[in-house]
């Protein structure tokens, strides 16, 4: 398993190495630029993890619709396999409550991507171990599972009642892939789910490069189907983000890995009669465009997606961009590359407000001084404008946010989630008030 504090470092190993190579060819200069001055913000330690409840939160959050509830996952904790939570608004309080404690077993462990909310109003995710097979990593063993939680069917008063966990699939590591980690899990109009396993199938990369999965839903139902697998060559391999879907049913995401340069792609699978197409629709160079991006992309109202890469760039720590799509052609846009500061840059889904304005977080070191940071995009006579809204100390305020993606409110207050730092050393869930 790869979700350690120190064990990440490996994780990102083969990717650093090779996006070393990539910018020592490179032959820009390296500029660095002083980061912009942090906003007016109340930062605020919602909740510190302990033990039993859970601890490491890599995933992100996802607020309902109501705005009341957070719902995030953390990788350890519970039973020692991860759980999944709920943080519930009550004026200005919020309440934690543990929804569920993997086993570790045939129901997973490890939960790393964020949780996504169905149209049934169950919590729908994965976790990266567990399940069955043996796979990359035998920490917890298992090849990972996805997996549906519903909750109690009477009421209950208290805060830690247990939802009722269903295993939709448990990976193999075969064809099927293995090791789902931070890529989220998305629906379409029909209720099917979609996703990536950033391992498995074709064994041209270590590990095995990879698919795009979709499980069908159908009178009660879930069966499981490759859409795509990798090969390593120029359509990429490792996709860690998960995909996104426009009104057509096309998928959209991004690859770590290989690629024309070696330095990730993206790509599209368009709906045909036979199935899917897969185009690599932009290959990273790993110089000024960024390399090895570990996100899932979003789109906008006019159907621009936007990501981020969390290597290469102008200063070396990461870019976000944008793909611009034009009569059947995509354009790839630069809209800003992060300071030197930054170490290790964006690895988290960007989030758009109604406004606009991107957010997402940076991952930082795990040695110092620089513990990552939140961020905000704001697009400004044409130019992407960073501000800083916080910057982690590795203290109580927490450390790494490694985090799926941030949650924003109609009222423009920034969720999120730290995984080491806090109270406890466990990492915690966070606010940021404008």
């Amino acid at each position: 398993m790869t979700t350690d504090v120190l064990q990440l470092d490996r994780l990102f190993e083969n990717s650093r190495s090779a996006a070393v190579r990539l910018l020592r060819l490179a032959t820009f200069v390296l500029i660095v630029f002083a980061r912009p001055p942090v906003q007016a913000q109340t930062f605020t330690v919602l909740h510190n993890f302990v033990g039993q409840e859970g601890a490491v939160p890599l995933a992100g959050l996802i607020l309902d619709r109501t705005g009341n509830h957070l719902y995030g996952a953390a990788e350890y904790g519970g039973n020692s396999f991860g759980t999944v939570f709920r943080l519930t608004r009550s004026g200005s309080n919020w309440t934690f409550s543990q929804l569920y404690s993997f086993r570790g077993g045939s129901d997973g462990a490890g939960p790393i991507a964020t949780p996504i909310i169905g149209p049934d109003g169950a919590i729908y995710g994965t976790t990266a171990g567990g399940g069955m097979g043996r796979c990359i990593d035998d920490s917890f063993q298992g090849c990972g599972t996805i997996f549906r939680l519903t909750p109690p069917a009477t009421a209950c008063l208290s805060s830690s009642c247990p939802w009722t966990e269903t295993t939709l699939y448990r990976f193999s590591g075969g064809s099927d892939g293995s090791y789902p980690t931070y890529g989220n899990l998305a629906f379409d109009q029909t209720g099917n789910l979609y996703g990536t396993a950033s391992y498995g199938s074709n064994q041209t990369c270590t590990g095995g490069c990879g698919v795009v999965f979709k499980l069908t839903h159908s009178g009660g139902t879930w069966t499981y189907s490759v859409l795509y697998s990798f090969t390593g060559a120029d359509d990429g391999g490792n996709p860690y983000g998960g995909p996104v879907l426009d009104s057509f049913g096309s998928l959209y995401g991004a690859t770590s890995s290989a690629g024309f340069y070696g330095a990730g792609t993206i790509y599209d699978l368009v709906v045909s009669s036979g199935g899917y197409i897969q185009n690599t629709i932009y290959s990273f160079t790993g110089r000024d465009d960024g390399c090895c991006p570990l996100s899932g992309m979003i789109f906008d109202r006019l159907g621009t997606l936007y990501g981020t890469a969390w290597l290469g760039g102008a200063n070396g720590s990461g870019t976000a961009y944008s793909m611009t799509p034009s009569l059947g052609n995509w354009t790839f846009n630069v809209l800003y590359s992060f300071p030197s500061s930054d170490l290790n840059g964006p690895t988290s889904t960007l989030v758009m407000d109604s406004a606009g304005n991107l957010y997402g977080t940076t991952l930082g070191s795990y040695r110092g001084p620089n513990y990552g940071t939140v961020f905000k995009l704001t697009l400004s006579n044409g130019n992407w404008i960073e501000s800083d809204l916080h910057d982690f100390t590795g203290g109580n305020d927490g450390s790494n946010p490694l985090g799926g993606m941030l949650a924003v409110d109609a009222s423009g207050n920034v969720y999120g989630t730290a995984q080491g730092g806090g109270t406890h050393g466990q990492g915690v869930v966070f606010k940021i008030a404008p």
